[in-house]
């Protein structure tokens, strides 16, 4: 295979990795939100949905390894903490918001059947397929992600088309901070740091007579192009959103504005096409979700195939318990989780990208101790516990902006650099 054909196809793994049905009922909304200022939210979005998922998978391809070895240098106990929260994030918030996100758009418009009701059986299927892995929904994604993109490219053009570009003033005051803080809800980080190893092992086994040159070089332009195709997609939905502003009350939900936009565009039989892709989207993603945390608890309990089987039916039964609730409350709920465990998580990403010499042990456990302390007001923020109007942490730079964290992380990385470099040899 040629060197470009191997980019390609690395590149679309890591598309179809990033591009879940929950990154597509966020921007639409974002766009209407933010009006002529899209461009802003854009930019906000790109960095934590885009930039800081393939400095992830990049990561990976430096380390070679999995969840563990992004926290290690703190220490191995935090390793193994971090990884549980991660896990425990994943299985508790991601995955039952397929099934809301599924309800939402494919049953709800269609059926008159309660939420708990789609939940309910929503994760029964995911149990099963859990219990008895197939091949079956690796085909179904392989045909999933290019029939989205082709509705969506109809959609999104059509629209470019049909309505007028004189897109009025949006109403969000920090554009800019709020496309970042909306990216936090892909989880995109998270599944960089969970499934990304997975991608460098298919990677290391498709490529195994290539150099480790070749193959860092080869992820390196496969995450470009893929990091491109994501940017271009979130950019024309949040566009489309601003265009069609307009047509949709201040009161739209997510779910329910890009099915709005399908039908807009598309009519009944695109917003029903659109529907059914994404449900199934979102199954294959579930199961995706529930497995990798049922193989973590099984790995450590001694790949104990009990352990995988308990595991995946508390994920699937908490499934069913937080999946009834609508698309709006679970993002409402993540966000006390993301605001503490995103900041440490984009931090990893990065100190795991940097060069050996400016990222050691050292600097990892300052910058990460440093990233947890200034992060605490913006968590309490998020649990109304702390009102960051009223002024009492102005002292952090941007911490108005649930952004606190960013600065001191960053004087922590420089200082503790600057004192090593000028540290006498021993």
């Amino acid at each position: 295979m040629k060197q470009y054909q191997k980019i390609a196809v690395t590149a679309f793994a890591l598309f179809s990795l990033f591009f879940g049905a929950g990154n597509l009922i966020l921007p639409p909304l974002l766009g209407i939100s933010a009006g002529n200022q899209w461009w802003l939210v854009t930019l906000g979005f790109a960095l934590s949905a885009v930039v800081v998922p393939i400095l992830g998978i990049l990561a990976h391809g430096r380390l070679q390894g999995t969840i563990f070895d992004f926290a290690k240098k703190v220490s191995p106990a935090f390793s193994l903490v971090y990884s549980i929260v991660i896990y425990g994030i994943s299985i508790s918030l991601p995955s039952p918001r397929t099934a809301s996100v599924t309800h939402e758009m494919a049953v709800q418009p269609f059926f008159d059947v309660p939420s708990w009701g789609t939940s309910a059986v929503y994760f029964l299927l995911v149990l099963v397929f859990v219990l008895n892995r197939s091949k079956i929904l690796n085909v179904i994604g392989k045909i999933l992600t290019p029939g989205i993109i082709l509705i969506l490219l109809l959609m999104v053009v059509t629209l470019f088309i049909d309505f007028p570009w004189d897109v009025p003033q949006g109403r969000l005051g920090q554009p800019l901070v709020k496309g970042v803080l909306e990216g936090y809800q892909t989880f995109d980080a998270i599944g960089a740091v969970v499934v990304g190893g997975v991608i460098i092992i298919s990677i290391n086994l498709d490529h195994a007579n290539a150099t480790y040159i070749e193959k860092k070089r080869l992820i390196r332009y496969a995450g470009l192009w893929a990091g491109a195709g994501l940017f271009l997609i979130y950019t024309a939905l949040i566009i489309s959103g601003a265009l069609v502003q307009g047509s949709f009350d201040g009161g739209v939900t997510r779910t329910a504005l890009l099915s709005g936009m399908a039908l807009l565009a598309l009519g009944a039989t695109g917003k029903g096409a659109l529907a059914v892709l994404v449900a199934l989207a979102c199954f294959t993603t579930a199961v995706g979700i529930v497995t990798g945390t049922a193989d973590f608890v099984k790995s450590r309990f001694g790949d104990s195939q009990k352990a995988y089987t308990l595991t995946a039916i508390l994920g699937c039964a908490l499934g069913v318990a937080m999946g009834q609730f609508n698309v709006a409350y679970i993002i409402a709920v993540a966000l006390p989780a993301l605001m503490f465990i995103y900041p440490i998580t984009i931090v990893l990403i990065v100190l795991n990208v940097l060069p050996e010499k400016y990222a050691s042990a050292t600097v990892f456990r300052a910058v990460i101790l440093t990233t947890i302390l200034f992060s605490i007001p913006d968590f309490l923020a998020s649990i109304d516990l702390l009102d960051p109007q009223k002024g009492a942490f102005d002292w952090i730079p941007m911490n108005r902006y649930a952004m606190g964290w960013v600065l001191p992380a960053m004087v922590a990385f420089a200082f503790v650099n600057l004192v090593k470099k000028k540290a006498p040899l021993s």
